[in-house]
């Protein structure tokens, strides 16, 4: 398939067409370098597209498996591991995270539950103190700091993002009560393999070459600053402030080999969009053997909605993921209410629709600044909607 300005690869299903040229004009007009977009529902490839290149130089092409830093995207990945283990009986929603990690119970966390860290309430935001730049790469160093992190606000009285701690938190329970190696050889043994995701959290040394490099999406330097950014200088002690720059290396050097190699659940998984549209189209539908069926309303099932603290914007969260909000342009992840997903930081987006039973994916290398979905997500989920029932 070609397109006048821009070649665009893969396929596309008869009747979805809108989807083709949607994705296109985000070449056009949205400032698009390289990205690509896969729909799959009940099982059929409705499209699955890629253009562009990825790489700085422009020079390498962007590839039907080419995976990118997803950034909050990957939050889902994570949250599904935890559900696997809550449905195998290994943790428990209410139970308290220092039952499975005594030295999280510091600065008054003993109380804090499973469910309240899912859906984003208890209060681990973002780190009380200041980090080192280079903690972010240990894996022992930084789940200590967040062991040790005193909450925002009395656990479960607000709702509270947490953009990095949530990711680290999630995936040390993992670690410790599957026995595995890390959080990474539990995903890739549970959940990647099994639905065979080209997804990591942690790329090996030698995949590194075939990763896309992430920068700014090119404006208008004269347009009023992004979204996220007012965000974080609104209050520089604030807690959203310091939830995307405590440490400052959270925010610089996500095309370095240290960023990529390392774990950081919450930020820096590299997936293709393929990968993102299968896992959920499973979750929409069967399960695909990652959870039971009868299991898989935790995924769009409302935990929480309120005015949130961090983002500053009323959001509804289910058990790891975000929730539909219809009448919202930029939270809006399949046609109804239980439309669950996530977005993440510069414009990725993967969302599972379980009254269409579809899976979305879409992931670009380069960044906008909203802080929840980016226009070229948003126009691509228009597009959707507009020709898929």
């Amino acid at each position: 398939m070609t397109d006048s300005a821009i070649q665009i690869n893969g396929y596309c299903a008869p009747g979805v067409e809108a989807l083709a040229q949607a994705f296109a004009d985000n070449f056009r007009r949205g400032g698009e370098q390289g990205a690509a977009l896969t729909v799959i529902q009940r099982g059929e490839v409705l499209a699955q597209l890629w253009a562009g290149t990825r790489d700085k130089a422009q020079s390498q092409p962007w590839q039907v498996d080419t995976r990118v830093n997803i950034f909050s995207a990957g939050k889902a990945l994570a949250a599904a591991c935890v559900l696997q283990l809550v449905e195998s009986g290994q943790l428990a929603l209410d139970a308290p995270v220092a039952e499975y990690w005594p030295e999280f119970s510091a600065q008054g966390k003993q109380g804090v539950t499973l469910r309240q860290v899912l859906c984003h309430r208890s209060g681990m935001s973002a780190f009380d103190r200041r980090q080192r730049d280079e903690v972010i790469f240990d894996w022992a160093a930084v789940t200590a700091e967040v062991a040790a992190a005193k909450p925002w606000w009395t656990p479960d009285s607000a709702q509270g993002y947490s953009p990095m701690l949530f990711g680290w938190l999630l995936g040390e329970l993992v670690r410790r009560v599957s026995g595995s190696a890390s959080f990474n050889h539990y995903f890739q043994a549970r959940v990647a393999r099994p639905l065979q995701l080209a997804a990591d959290f942690g790329v090996a040394e030698d995949q590194l070459a075939g990763l896309a490099d992430v920068g700014a999406l090119k404006v208008d330097k004269t347009a009023p600053a992004g979204e996220l950014a007012k965000l974080i200088k609104s209050d520089p002690r604030g807690v959203a402030n310091q939830a995307f720059t405590n440490p400052v290396s959270l925010m610089l050097g996500t095309n370095s080999p240290a960023w990529r190699q390392a774990q950081i659940p919450a930020a820096n998984g590299h997936a293709s969009a393929t990968a993102l549209a299968r896992f959920y189209q499973a979750l929409s539908s069967d399960g695909g053997g990652i959870l039971a069926a009868a299991n898989l309303p935790w995924c769009w099932q409302q935990q929480s909605f309120e005015y949130d603290r961090v983002l500053a914007t009323p959001l509804r969260f289910s058990l790891g993921f975000m929730l539909s909000q219809p009448q919202r342009a930029d939270c809006r992840f399949g046609a109804g209410e239980r439309g669950f997903g996530h977005p993440g930081a510069g414009g990725s987006l993967g969302f599972g629709d379980p009254d269409r039973q579809l899976g979305f994916g879409y992931v670009t290398n380069r960044m906008g600044q909203n802080v929840l979905m980016d226009p070229r997500a948003v126009r691509l989920v228009d597009a959707l909607d507009s020709c898929v029932s």
